[in-house]
């Protein structure tokens, strides 16, 4: 998973992985949630993400798997 931060339009993606999109939906104004072509989630994109979640910090909790890489 990877979040990407785009301070020029304050928005937030996460990638949940390397299928591409095949097709999106948005759930609620400003959130789309993109599906792959079997249906799973590949990503979600949130706009005005500073207006909708704290950016200050990131906690993560129980993973399943070890972190593999920390990328700033």
């Amino acid at each position: 998973m990877k979040l990407h931060y785009y301070s020029d339009t304050d928005s937030l993606y996460i990638d949940f992985g390397a299928k591409p999109s095949a097709e999106s939906e948005e759930v609620r104004e400003g959130v789309v949630i993109d599906f792959d072509k079997e249906g799973n989630i590949t990503g979600v994109d949130i706009q005005h993400a500073s207006e909708k979640l704290d950016l200050t910090s990131m906690e993560m909790i129980s993973l399943p798997t070890p972190i593999t890489k920390i990328a700033s």
